[in-house]
């Protein structure tokens, strides 16, 4: 046990047995989480209550002025208005009307703030909490969490990214096991999971074990982790194909109320097969609506947008509570920055890391509140500012993922989920 011990000094003595008892009891991180240092305290009041993540990402910068943090100059405001919610005393855009009806089951935190202005750099450091690297690639929260916490449906991946094939938040240097599932089309099925026409059970079985002859001898040569990962996802998809928990894709299966209730529009459907996925036990499902880089005819595009996401995220609350599935499913609203206050000679608004508004509902969070705020502008934080780390330290608790629990690179370089990001405690409770 002490030559263990030496091995990994970032772990104290608690940590390390609660860890091993992890690894071979089964125990779950919560108790590690809960307990860890300096947030014990702060979390007395309600401990989170998470156990999936349903991450709807708003790919290209959201408009923060134009839907959750709308402001009284008319300057920057342009043609939209500020509408009640069902919360005294908490206004959001005319657009999100019936988001505007849920509010009482979200946390709009108003305050966050970002180092990344450019998309690619903006949408890595939101997934991840680092910097975009040329020597490195860092996992996502949802990879985190299957890593960390295992999956809980040993038929079905943990990770599921809808609607965008290049989402960020992958596997980083993590196993290849740990990535995500990335689903085109959430219409469509899961693709290629079924035997090919005309190809019998026992043909197909046939030709699986024909395979593994002819992969045997390379297998035994090159005996290495790369190698071994790639046996293993085969397995995987052949034990998917076989398993009932297909279905889980099979959005037919709900009735038409339903469907037309989420948006008959990929982002609306990607949202409904997300819920199915959770019930299925899959542990983070990511759906992405892009088109919110709104540098032209921002308020056109930002009203067309913001349609789709209210109906399929008002409805997705309502239904989640309904179910009772919300206190364990963290709903999660993201985007890797803001826009101007300035309206542009395109009627636009530009990039804007400085200052912009996400949202969390479920899994613990105390709905019916507005975390920190920006000046009369939008431009600045003025109050309460949250960095992306802090952001992700907030999921990543509220998920009891240890935040202070270092993980290595296959360099020998030590990582923590949400870097030094400090979970924001006010949103729980």
């Amino acid at each position: 046990m002490k030559a263990v011990l030496k091995k990994v000094p970032d772990l104290d003595r608690r940590e390390f047995l609660a860890y091993s008892a992890k690894a071979f009891l089964g125990v779950g991180l919560m108790p590690l989480a809960v307990r860890s240092t300096a947030f014990a305290g702060a979390a007395a009041a309600k401990a989170p209550t998470a156990k999936n993540v349903i991450y709807l990402y708003m790919a290209g910068g959201m408009s923060h002025l134009d839907t959750f943090d709308p402001k009284a100059d008319r300057s920057v405001r342009g043609p939209v208005e500020a509408v009640s919610t069902n919360v005294a005393g908490i206004q959001i855009s005319e657009y999100l009307p019936t988001i505007g009806k849920q509010m009482d089951k979200l946390a709009v935190i108003r305050s966050l703030s970002s180092t990344q202005g450019a998309h690619e750099e903006g949408r890595y450091f939101m997934h991840s909490s680092y910097t975009k690297r040329g020597t490195i690639v860092h996992p996502g929260i949802g990879s985190w969490l299957s890593k960390m916490d295992g999956n809980r449906n040993p038929n079905l991946p943990g990770v599921v990214h809808v609607g965008s094939t290049n989402p960020g938040g992958g596997n980083g240097f993590f196993e290849q096991r740990f990535a995500p599932l990335v689903i085109g089309n959430p219409e469509a099925g899961l693709q290629n999971s079924q035997i090919r026409k005309g190809f019998s059970e026992e043909e197909f079985h046939d030709s699986v074990m024909l395979t593994n002859a002819f992969d045997a001898e390379f297998h035994r040569k090159y005996n290495q982790k790369k190698t071994r990962a790639y046996t293993d996802m085969y397995d995987d998809a052949i034990k998917l194909m076989k398993s009932r928990d297909l279905a889980a894709f099979e959005l037919e299966k709900e009735s038409k109320n339903v469907r037309d209730a989420y948006g008959t529009n990929p982002f609306g459907q990607g949202c409904l097969l997300a819920r199915r996925l959770v019930e299925h036990d899959v542990r983070f499902v990511e759906v992405t609506l892009g088109g919110w880089d709104t540098h032209t005819n921002n308020f056109e595009r930002v009203e067309e947008n913001a349609q789709v996401l209210d109906q399929a995220l008002g409805t997705l609350l309502s239904d989640l509570e309904q179910r009772g599935m919300l206190e364990e499913t963290m709903v999660v609203l993201a985007t890797e920055f803001g826009r101007t206050p300035k309206i542009n000679d395109n009627d636009g608004r530009d990039h804007s890391p400085t200052a912009f508004s996400c949202a969390l509902a479920g899994g613990g969070i105390r709905g019916g509140q507005v975390y920190g705020e920006t000046d009369t502008t939008g431009k600045l934080v003025s109050g309460k500012k949250v960095m992306v780390p802090d952001f992700n330290a907030t999921i990543a608790y509220a998920l009891g993922i240890p935040l202070e629990k270092t993980v290595y690179s296959p360099s020998g370089r030590p990582f923590r989920v949400a870097d030094k990001g400090t979970p924001v405690m006010g949103v729980f409770g």
